[in-house]
């Protein structure tokens, strides 16, 4: 079997069972190293790492061989802002999420490349970014309105707070 066609095998299987487990109403509280997607397409659950400083942030996913279907890094910032990223010394193809502070994915950049030197931006009044698999956020229909839920997020002003299962 090809590496792409293994590669695209993988990510489906892992892409189902993702959806498997997530379910709506995935979960009635938030944890710091979790994070729930909704959207029209479903709901989806990542385990994630947390990038909350300026040396996590600039480090990111780089020099990684792998990650997970159901893995993620979050990108959280102090501010709202116009984050833009590359993928210097990143293995690995990337989808990138861009989140308002109300926890509502503004932009999808999907498949960032490896090695790509070009500026990655979401757009101005972004307070965090996922960074998934590379072509996951298209397979499962993540798109711009979809919703996230974690607990960096103000939960006074967040779309889908904490204490709400869906």
């Amino acid at each position: 079997m090809k590496s792409s066609a293994r590669l695209a095998l993988t990510i489906l299987t892992s892409a189902f069972l993702l959806l498997l487990v997530a379910k709506p109403g995935i979960a009635q509280t938030c944890d710091v190293n979790t994070l729930d997607l909704r959207g029209s397409w479903g709901a989806a659950r990542f385990a994630i790492e947390v990038a909350d400083d300026d040396a996590t942030r600039s480090r990111g996913l780089m020099f990684r061989t792998e990650l997970a279907a159901s893995q993620g890094m979050l990108f959280t910032y102090q501010e709202p802002g116009q984050p833009a990223f590359w993928m210097k010394n990143t293995l690995i193809p990337l989808d990138m999420l861009f989140i308002t502070p109300e926890g509502i994915v503004q932009y999808v950049h999907s498949m960032a490349q490896p090695h790509d030197l070009s500026p990655i931006s979401g757009g101005q009044g972004v307070l965090m970014v996922l960074e998934i698999r590379g072509g996951l956020a298209e397979m499962m229909g993540i798109s711009p309105g979809s919703q996230l839920r974690h607990p960096a997020l103000d939960q006074t002003i967040a779309v889908w707070p904490c204490n709400l299962a869906d």
